[in-house]
């Protein structure tokens, strides 16, 4: 729901009423990750995708239903090969969906309204609801979580149950991921069980590209396009110019391990070295290589990432950081231009991110979609 979070604002602050459809789980291979979300409203409109397609009519027509009757509803759908137009998934995934209305009136809207609103300002909250469980519960209540712990709405059940979620979902927020959990019915262990979405809307994952080179103009397109908050950072004022980067998030004119030192990175961060000068990599480097970053990935021939390696042990750096170094930089697709080595890059992050191989798919009998946990890298914080 969150993924479509600025055009339900509008709908919102218009006063409209909608039914909106969630991804709550996916099995095998499938378009759309949990928290992918369509809506629909009173007048027919539809925004977002649950499927990129092959179920987008059936789940029209639930929201449409669910708008009528005023209850939520949970729908399950999967491959189907007896009849080419039955509905199913051709892909040969099975998804969860869960359909809640949004009414005036409604319990849920008040919640919906607050955390479109925050997703919309690329504020931090999750919104949580509860997909299965006794009848009492999944009447459409939901809780807003922020980050540091507190919450509005609930589930109109018992006061424990709404702590208990609340702190799950702040865990979930932390992380910034999106998913589901299984808790019992009085916020513990015990009672009927629940399974409870937990959407999470953090701010866009960074990019920080130190070295502002031809190379480094093309991977800042490319992370914008992957939904990067885009960092150039370079120390020749010259070179760290809007001009030249007019697509970056920021430009920073500063050493780059001093930069690096005083601004904000998390799980989620990737920092990509494209300076190729020791002066610059060495010190940076070694802090990089000590940070709870995503990834870390340097540029230089094979000689440039032996001398490199050579220096970083010279100054403390062990075998055990080293071996997070992603240098040479990028997959090996035979890149040469700066648009071709910026997509060997984003591949390899994806990769990384995902926790794909890097290898053809083609002949392979592996997933095409891996289930490792990792944060969205939308603007809106959802698994891509």
């Amino acid at each position: 729901m969150l993924d479509i979070a600025d055009e339900l604002h509008r709908w919102v602050e218009q006063g409209r009423d909608f039914a909106v459809a969630t991804v709550v789980a996916v099995s095998g291979s499938a378009p759309r990750q949990p928290g992918a979300a369509l809506a629909v409203d009173a007048d027919g409109t539809a925004i977002g995708s649950v499927s990129g397609g092959c179920v987008e009519g059936a789940v029209y027509e639930l929201c449409q239903q669910a708008l009528q009757d005023g209850e939520p509803v949970l729908e399950r759908f999967g491959y189907s090969d007896d009849d080419a137009f039955a509905v199913g998934l051709t892909c040969g995934g099975v998804i969860d969906i869960l359909v809640t209305p949004v009414r005036a009136g409604d319990p849920v809207r008040p919640v919906v309204a607050s955390a479109v609103a925050a997703a919309s300002r690329r504020e931090p909250a999750a919104v949580a609801r509860i997909v299965s469980g006794p009848a009492e519960l999944t009447n459409g209540g939901a809780l807003l979580v922020r980050p540091d712990g507190s919450y509005d709405g609930g589930f109109g059940a018992h006061p424990e149950l709404d702590r208990t979620v609340a702190a799950e979902a702040g865990a979930f927020l932390d992380a910034g991921r999106t998913g589901t959990l299984e808790i019992g019915e009085q916020g513990s262990r015990c009672g009927a069980p629940l399974t409870v979405l937990v959407e999470s809307s953090v701010p866009a994952p960074r990019m920080i590209v130190f070295g502002a080179i031809d190379f480094a103009s093309a991977l800042v397109r490319v992370g914008t396009f992957l939904g990067y908050h885009v960092t150039v950072c370079d120390a020749r004022p010259v070179f760290a110019t809007r001009a030249r980067f007019p697509e970056a998030d920021e430009i920073v004119v500063e050493w780059p391990h001093e930069y690096l030192e005083r601004t904000d990175v998390d799980a989620r961060t990737v920092l990509c070295v494209l300076t190729h000068d020791a002066k610059f990599d060495v010190p940076l480097l070694k802090l990089a290589l000590r940070l709870p970053v995503a990834y870390v990935g340097a540029m230089g021939s094979r000689r440039t990432h032996l001398d490199r390696n050579r220096r970083l042990r010279e100054v403390g750096v062990t075998d055990l950081e080293l071996a997070r170094l992603r240098s040479p930089i990028g997959l090996d697709l035979g890149a040469r231009t700066p648009e071709e080595t910026a997509l060997s890059i984003a591949a390899e992050i994806v990769a990384n991110r995902r926790g794909g191989s890097g290898a053809s798919l083609t002949g392979a009998h592996t997933p095409i979609h891996h289930d490792t946990p990792s944060a969205p890298a939308g603007r809106i914080g959802s698994v891509a």
